[in-house]
């Protein structure tokens, strides 16, 4: 898989999504949409070194539907945090949310407009462990609020996640959410304010870890606008461009120890 590391197909899976004896990734197809993503193309213009774009597409579609993107970044993830020295599972997160503009391809039913940054098009919400790696990402219309949208983020984190009892957020996030996560997640929402006598650019305790992860999304020219019709495609273009930036890490971390 061009440096990644080789993740075991385990019990279970959907039969026809794609998996391989040895691994999850057929380092053709994975590697084709690791370009499309990074490079911001679009599928029908895959250079010719790769498989036929409609067969990367139909890769990419089956692996969304069946789960396994989510399935393969979240055990990467796992991966980057033992590597660090960290559990497997963290404790504690930060959630936030990014208003990007739409393409002309986004249909008005799943786009809005966010009249707080001014932004036409969709948003993402994410919830990041403390090391600004991804646990759980929702995209929805720009005009759909954060506190509105945090309410089943925020139960997705705590049926995936169980050791998580504490998430950062900032001031978007506060009103009866707090008491909401307390009474029915038994879950901590910690806001991190900014304080008025603070001017110009302050870098705020926790809240810049989710921030980092929006910056490295956008690294990802297809992710610099929403370019998907369905939402869920979306979702899984932020999951590979956080399985593409893992796996570099846990490569050069491999490559350091053997010098």
């Amino acid at each position: 898989m061009g440096g990644h590391p080789a993740v075991a197909a385990g019990a279970g899976m959907a039969p026809g999504a794609g998996r391989t004896a040895r691994g999850l990734l057929p380092p053709p197809d994975a590697g084709a949409i690791r370009y499309l993503v990074a490079g911001g193309i679009s599928w029908r213009a895959m250079p010719a070194d790769f498989p036929d774009w409609s067969r990367v597409y139909a890769f990419f579609s089956r692996w969304r539907e069946h789960g396994l993107i989510t399935e393969f970044h979240d055990r990467l993830r796992g991966r980057v945090r033992e590597r660090e020295g960290r559990e497997a599972e963290p404790t504690a997160g930060i959630i936030d949310a990014q208003s990007v503009r739409a393409a002309a391809t986004v249909p008005a039913a799943s786009r809005g407009y966010d009249g707080g940054k001014k932004v036409p098009g969709r948003k993402r919400h994410i919830v990041t462990d403390t090391l600004g790696l991804l646990l759980v990402a929702v995209v929805t219309a720009a005009n759909i609020g954060d506190r509105d949208a945090a309410t089943g983020l925020l139960g997705r984190v705590r049926r995936l996640h169980r050791d998580i009892t504490l998430v950062w957020a900032d001031g978007g996030y506060t009103d009866d959410l707090v008491d909401w996560c307390r009474q029915k997640l038994a879950l901590t929402l910690e806001i991190v304010k900014r304080t008025d006598d603070l001017k110009g650019f302050v870098v705020l305790p926790r809240r810049w870890v989710a921030e980092r992860t929006f910056a490295w999304l956008m690294n990802s020219r297809r992710l610099a606008r929403d370019y998907e019709t369905l939402p869920a495609t979306s979702e899984a273009m932020i999951r590979w461009s956080m399985i593409t930036r893992m796996g570099r890490r846990l490569a050069k971390a491999r490559a350091a120890g053997r010098r």
